[in-house]
């Protein structure tokens, strides 16, 4: 992490084992272990999804503005245990009260805030939201769950 208390690309590499086209966090502006942060994802016209999702309507498909908070939310975690979590398989258990209010479009800058709300063995949930230029996009509790590795059903499709 950065003198400043951000992180850039290769610190979020470190703690997410998603990459391009599936990497949907860009930079971590803040960071309070134990209690919340703040990522920013620049949506671009290049991204793949947009050439289908909408052709002449180009909107980000709400549940990967979902993945791009729970990828944020998945840094947090990491960084509030990272000596229990550094090995550690992250996979969404739950979303509850989800709510898109806006379109997210190119050349929106989106910003993710989430907030622990609650952890308890290896089950992490947040608050959260995803704005863009202060207006509300989505806003949603978000549920993880930590496992040592892939789950036996997943095994072997790799």
């Amino acid at each position: 992490m950065h003198s400043q208390g951000r992180f850039d690309m290769d610190d979020i590499m470190s703690f997410l084992p998603h990459r391009y086209p599936f990497l949907l966090v860009d930079r971590i502006l803040s960071l309070e272990p134990g209690k919340s942060i703040t990522g920013l994802k620049n949506v671009t016209m290049n991204e793949p999804f947009f050439q289908g999702h909408f052709p002449g309507f180009p909107i980000m498909p709400g549940v990967l503005i979902l993945e791009a908070m729970a990828q944020t939310g998945i840094i947090l975690a990491k960084a509030s245990d990272q000596a229990g979590l550094n090995d550690k398989f992250v996979l969404f258990a739950g979303l509850d009260e989800v709510r898109f209010r806006r379109p997210v479009i190119p050349g929106d800058q989106l910003i993710m805030e989430l907030t622990l709300l609650k952890h308890k063995a290896s089950i992490w949930k947040m608050a959260g939201k995803a704005t863009v230029g202060g207006e509300l996009a989505v806003e949603a509790q978000l549920i993880a769950s930590m496992s040592d590795g892939l789950p036996d059903k997943l095994k072997g499709r790799a």
